[in-house]
């Protein structure tokens, strides 16, 4: 593949961004990699891996306004961003949402956080996060006139009381 700049060396540096399900993909050559303020060479943060920052770009380098992006509101910089590692408003989460979902889900595995739980109530606390979010699908399904899903779902949790309650009562004749 040839490189997107000088279009004659063969790119072996290929970036990939995707903005609101835009996928945008630049390949360069070393050279040209060099000469857009890609630095090759410079020690990379795992916050850098994760958020796909790598070194600032020159102002006016033709990458600097393709791939960095900047907050609507207070008019910080991803770069800015990245040096700071704060948002600068409440606006900043949607303007860098790619970038905080993808480093979300790199630190933690997942979308939500949810904490640690005690090793003695672990199994307690489990099932009551279960039954919360089945009552919350319970209220969609009847909002959504859905009432077949609903009484499943009735059904379920009720199951799942009944279990627990009596995995405690055999826990408590051991004790």
């Amino acid at each position: 593949m040839k490189c997107e700049c000088c279009h004659e060396a063969e790119a072996t540096i290929h970036l990939t961004q995707v903005i609101d399900g835009d996928v945008k993909k630049l390949n360069l050559c070393p050279v040209c990699a060099q000469k857009n303020g890609i630095d090759l060479n410079s020690p990379i943060s795992i916050t850098d891996v994760l958020l796909g920052l790598g070194a600032p770009l020159p102002t006016g380098s033709p990458l600097s306004t393709e791939f960095d992006l900047s907050c609507s509101r207070c008019q910080i910089t991803r770069s800015e961003f990245k040096k700071r590692a704060r948002l600068g408003c409440p606006e900043c989460y949607n303007a860098f949402m790619g970038e905080l979902s993808a480093l979300t889900m790199a630190m933690h595995h997942s979308s939500q956080h949810v904490g640690k739980i005690p090793a003695r109530q672990g199994n307690k606390a489990r099932i009551t996060a279960q039954i919360a979010a089945m009552q919350k699908e319970i209220e969609t399904a009847i909002a959504k006139e859905q009432y077949e899903v609903a009484a499943n779902l009735r059904d379920k949790i009720k199951a799942l009381k009944i279990s627990f309650q009596s995995s405690e009562e055999g826990a408590s004749n051991d004790a």
